[in-house]
């Protein structure tokens, strides 16, 4: 009789273990994406391709930037590559170096009304598929990475997220930006054409760091 108390003791132990287990799970997931809100924008570093280009460029180290949204409690980002798409969290990371990213947010959060958001949202899945734009022109049958994020918040709410630049203020002198522009341009650059890039978003003043714990 006292060996079967012991074992009801234990099994009932350890229920009420794996009970706390999954709901400590379950408050650190939710703790986590707490810290996260919709709109926040992530930047993300990766030199390869034509990474290196803009950085040498923009004088900036970010090359890449996403927008997130948190849906069932999952926060995913909706960013620029080819095409268009929708990624987890952890597969946006993934493609950064050394899975560094940063994390900017809009400082004025009241604006960011349920309404508002969810039209963000709805702009941001209506333009899922849409190719990248190779040569970053203004329009919108395709959209680079910054432009996509920029427009967003641009129709939502007519915020300029970085102030909006032409490509001859960049810094077009490096071999290796020259070697990219000869390949998209050829002999007609569009030196006038307005260009957002990933680090002059990231230093927009409208914008705050923000860290997950």
């Amino acid at each position: 009789m006292g060996k079967k108390i012991l074992i009801a003791i234990g099994i009932t132990l350890l229920i009420v273990f794996s009970s706390f287990q999954v709901n400590n799970t379950f408050g650190l997931k939710k703790q986590t994406n707490h810290h996260l809100k919709d709109g926040d924008i992530i930047f993300i570093v990766n030199p390869s391709g034509q990474g290196k280009a803009i950085q040498l460029a923009t004088k900036s180290k970010y090359t890449h930037v996403g927008i997130i949204f948190i849906e069932n409690d999952t926060p995913y980002v909706y960013h620029a590559v080819e095409p268009v798409t929708k990624s987890t969290l952890k597969e946006f990371v993934e493609m950064s170096t050394d899975n560094n990213y940063s994390l900017r947010r809009l400082k004025n959060q009241s604006l960011l009304t349920k309404n508002i958001v969810n039209e963000m949202r709805a702009d941001a899945t209506k333009k899922l598929g849409t190719h990248y734009d190779l040569a970053f022109n203004w329009g919108n049958d395709e959209l680079y990475c910054s432009e996509y994020v920029w427009k967003i918040y641009y129709k939502a709410l007519a915020l300029e997220i970085g102030k909006l630049k032409p490509l001859k203020s960049f810094d077009l002198s490096h071999p290796k930006v020259k070697e990219i522009m000869e390949f998209r341009y050829g002999d007609e650059i569009p030196y006038d054409e307005k260009m957002i890039s990933p680090g002059d978003m990231y230093s927009s003043d409208l914008l705050e760091d923000i860290k997950l714990q």
